[in-house]
């Protein structure tokens, strides 16, 4: 358990809608964890995209009623944010290293280390799907399952990494200003939440900008600085035998990314659910979209425990599935592929 020698505990209910917050010191610095739950229960770790956190990365799928019913009541929520991106952030010191991907998955372990947790179910939204997938190619024993929103798993193309590098030196010249913003936002969402000239942006695309201004710029370039050098995990994908299931929106930029990692995972492991007129940010833009492919896939790992009154009644709760479905082999051929809209 943890050790508040250790760390700082914080008390953020009032931003953080309930979790309590514990700076962890690692080799490569602090790292804030964003904690919902018990203890007691199975640990969900998960890691956002890039300038985002636990509260605009993850709080549509959380905090929905129907995700409440069974995420929250069957896990403990360990939120680990990014160096640097977790509400109310100090500014990175100029001596400070700058992390590797490799630094930001041992992060990830020692986490675990410091709150005791053995073997634990990750999920990451495209960068911290990356940064989770290389955490559990590095420590195999410490990852359940995987559940993976527009994963990469590629070393940058040259596009994107030209890409990186002009919102890196804008990052680092004029912070988090209104061109590193829109570039952000198109990373996240769909253009049906976007906005046009006819239509105004949605609310989650408003919220997700003011909470943008709250990002540190050198956090957020440090974090692009070690993504644009990651490297291609491919190889290794036919190795990892924990299973994964793989969220992507159809309009996101890592739509064929999320396709190519999937053909490279052994397919009695691993699913795709494809979600229509969807950006990157599944878990925001459409969580909904979400709930019956968690709920099947959760189930195979004996975690998913109904509550006393689940909402949605889902055609694939336990007790509308023979047992001999739940096998490795028949959780990845039942779920691939599942094409999903949500009106």
């Amino acid at each position: 358990m943890a050790d508040s020698s250790d760390s700082i505990s914080i008390d953020m209910e009032t931003i953080s809608l309930g979790a309590k917050e514990y700076l962890v010191k690692t080799r490569c610095g602090m790292v804030s964890v964003a904690l919902f739950g018990d203890q007691d229960k199975p640990a969900l770790v998960t890691y956002p995209d890039l300038a985002l956190n636990h509260i605009s990365c993850f709080q549509g799928l959380f905090f929905s009623p129907e995700v409440n019913s069974f995420l929250l009541h069957n896990f403990c929520i360990y939120h680990i944010s990014p160096p640097g991106h977790e509400v109310g952030a100090a500014p990175i010191g100029s001596d400070d290293l700058m992390p590797s991907v490799d630094d930001l998955a041992d992060q990830v372990l020692e986490v675990l280390n410091f709150f005791g947790l053995g073997s634990v179910m990750c999920m990451g939204v495209a960068a911290g799907a990356y940064v989770l997938t290389l955490f559990a190619m590095k420590y195999r024993q410490r990852v359940l399952g995987l559940i993976l929103v527009s994963p990469l798993c590629r070393a940058p193309s040259w596009t994107e990494w030209l890409l990186n590098k002009v919102m890196s030196n804008l990052l680092y010249f004029y912070g988090m200003c209104g061109v590193v913003k829109e570039l952000l936002l198109k990373r996240y969402f769909s253009q049906e939440v976007r906005g046009s000239v006819e239509e105004p942006e949605s609310d989650i695309v408003q919220a997700c900008r003011r909470l943008l201004d709250e990002r540190q710029s050198i956090s957020v370039q440090q974090f692009l600085e070690a993504m644009n050098g990651r490297r291609d995990l491919s190889e290794g994908l036919r190795k990892l035998h924990c299973r994964s299931l793989i969220f992507v929106g159809e309009n996101s930029p890592f739509h064929s990314e999320a396709l190519h990692m999937t053909s490279k995972l052994d397919r009695r492991y691993s699913a795709l659910v494809e979600v229509q007129a969807c950006g990157s940010i599944v878990t925001e833009e459409q969580p909904h979209a979400m709930l019956i492919p968690l709920e099947y896939f959760l189930t195979g790992f004996g975690l998913y425990r109904p509550t006393l009154s689940v909402s949605p009644k889902s055609p694939l709760s336990p007790t509308c599935i023979s047992p001999e479905l739940l096998s490795p082999e028949s959780m990845g051929l039942k779920l691939e592929p599942i094409k999903t809209r949500i009106s």
